[in-house]
């Protein structure tokens, strides 16, 4: 079932709100955040917004319109692009709509255009077969300190009583702040672009972050040159520039600390404390007391007051990293702070008030949460101000190598060592899942280089060609949590057959299977890791690729 079919009671004439519009609408304001982080042109991200939005509201019709300095017309996005739709129908617009909306600052709610007495449209709109059956929701789109540009959605004529016109246009005023916030951050990027292109020291410095190779603050060292990491680090150095919250998104081991470290070190606040917790490691209780202090006597142990986390970051960063772990009872208590920067320390009674910049992380499916009621929505969008997606290393094969050298520099200078890694074992390294992503990476590199007896590590020091290192495996082909059986583990330890030379069949004695069915079966269990199928096979790794070879089975890359 589409968006639409599951949505249609969103912003028809229905008299009341069901629950899968509420998800439908969730996953829609989901999907748009997702859009506005993505590094495209301000223009084409737009109307990647409104083709959504008509995925998840019944409308007809949706304009966007940009102001430039004296509130003069800037830019005109129309729902498809078509600017020749987009002025039509913008051209058709009264300026009484526009100015309505910017001088009240406020949604504008039309039920049916056609008999609205106050505001009347000069001609008939080109999409609207009968005028009578259009309606219209207005929202403004917020700057910093001004009205920066009007949302417009017409859809079928509604009644003004519904409650479904109250959720549609609190959904619209939602999208209008996120547009804004986007709108402001390409500003600030073309304002600093031009500013920076008279100064040729800067400008350097702009293209070695652009390219990303390595981005360095006192504390934080980003390596990559992928499009996917430098994307990220753009967006990190634009973002800094705020106060707005950030909530950093991606899987287990993405590195989310290191970027809110970045954060830190590239915002205004980088001489200011930053100060971490992780919220999954500490029971409610503690956590409470972690985060906010407690008062002397608060509880059996408390022998001397002590200040929490947030005094000890005001004026600096607080990164909470685990979110999405938190207990219900204490999202409350967490979302006071957070919106009113107040709170007592436990045991005590007198309210503090601090001015801390609050970096979120999480690897949880928030949206899932708060449609089933494991996570506030009003706390999901006080973190979700600016949401920052962080690619898994499947999505940036190329800095592997980079950050195989990095870490065995690492491990060199810690343990004074001169290891390197040749060409064939950082292509080991380039071929493999990695579902543990750059904190797995890591652990192979040091668990090699622990375990190497040369000078220089090559393919066979690493353990999927040696001891059975079972990672791989640990998730199918599309990311899909597998178990292994014991029989599958026991069968990838196994030594290796000493042969002469490479044979060219697999044994296929089982009934009913070819040998070409059991080698894909072997390189499915092993996560497409060669030497690793061999073992269950029972055969070298050369054997193997000569079989491959021989039944034209590619080898999957992730």
């Amino acid at each position: 079932m589409t968006l639409r079919k599951e949505s249609q009671g969103i912003m028809s004439g229905a008299t009341g709100i069901t629950e899968t519009s509420a998800e439908v609408a969730l996953s829609g304001l989901y999907e748009i955040s997702r859009i506005l982080c993505s590094p495209i042109e301000l223009g084409v991200m737009l109307v990647q917004v409104f083709a959504t939005l008509e995925n998840f509201l019944d409308m007809n019709a949706c304009v966007c319109v940009l102001l430039g300095e004296g509130d003069r017309v800037e830019r005109i996005v129309g729902s498809h692009g078509d600017p020749v739709i987009s002025r039509d129908y913008f051209m058709s617009m009264p300026e009484r709509v526009l100015g309505h909306i910017v001088t009240h600052k406020a949604p504008l709610i039309i039920p049916d255009i056609a008999n609205d007495q106050t505001i009347g449209f000069r001609a008939k709109p080109a999409w609207a077969v009968n005028p009578r059956q259009v309606g219209l929701i207005g929202v403004p789109i917020p700057g910093r300190d001004s009205i920066i540009g009007i949302l417009v959605v017409d859809c079928k004529a509604f009644s003004s009583d519904s409650p479904v016109v109250a959720l549609n246009t609190r959904l619209l005023a939602m999208v209008g702040h996120l547009i804004g916030q986007t709108v402001r951050l390409h500003r600030l990027v073309e304002r600093d672009r031009e500013r920076l292109m008279g100064d040729l020291d800067r400008r350097t410095e702009v293209a070695k972050l652009g390219a990303a190779v390595h981005a360095d603050t006192a504390d934080v060292r980003i390596v990559g040159e992928s499009p996917a990491i430098t994307a990220i680090v753009e967006k990190i150095r634009i973002v800094a520039r705020s106060n707005a919250t950030v909530l950093l998104r991606g899987e287990s081991g993405t590195g989310k600390e290191v970027f809110a470290r970045a954060l830190h070190q590239f915002s205004p606040r980088s001489k200011a404390p930053f100060v971490k917790l992780n919220c999954a490691a500490l029971p409610e209780t503690v956590l409470e007391s972690e985060l906010f202090g407690h008062e002397k006597g608060a509880f059996t142990g408390a022998v001397a007051a002590r200040k929490g986390r947030f005094e000890l970051a005001d004026s600096g960063t607080l990164f909470l990293d685990e979110i999405g772990e938190i207990s219900a009872s204490f999202q409350a208590k967490l979302l006071r702070v957070l919106q009113e920067g107040e709170f007592e320390r436990v045991g005590g009674t007198r309210t503090l008030k601090v001015n801390v910049r609050i970096v979120a992380a999480t690897n949880r499916d928030l949206e899932d949460a708060v449609t089933k009621g494991k996570f506030r929505a009003d706390l999901y969008y006080r973190l979700s101000v600016i949401p920052v997606f962080l690619p898994s290393l499947r999505e940036r094969p190329t800095d592997i190598p980079l950050l195989a050298k990095e870490f065995l520099d690492r491990f060199n200078q810690e343990n004074g060592t001169e290891l390197q890694i040749d060409s064939n074992g950082l292509a080991v390294l380039s071929g493999c899942y990695f579902p543990g992503n750059v904190r797995e990476l890591e652990n192979c590199i040091r668990r090699t280089a622990t375990l190497s007896r040369g000078s220089v590590i090559g393919e066979d020091d690493f353990a999927c060609h040696s001891d059975g290192c079972l990672s791989s495996v640990l998730w199918q082909v599309g990311g899909a949590e597998s178990v292994l059986s014991s029989s599958a583990k026991q069968s990838l330890l196994l030594p290796m057959r000493e042969e002469s030379a490479p044979s060219a069949s697999v044994d296929t004695t089982a009934p009913g299977r070819s040998e070409k069915e059991m080698l894909e079966d072997a390189m499915e269990k092993a996560g497409w890791v060669q030497a690793k199928a061999a073992r269950i096979l029972g055969l070298t790794p050369r054997q193997v690729g000569y079989a491959l070879r021989k039944n034209g089975i590619s080898i999957k890359k992730f």
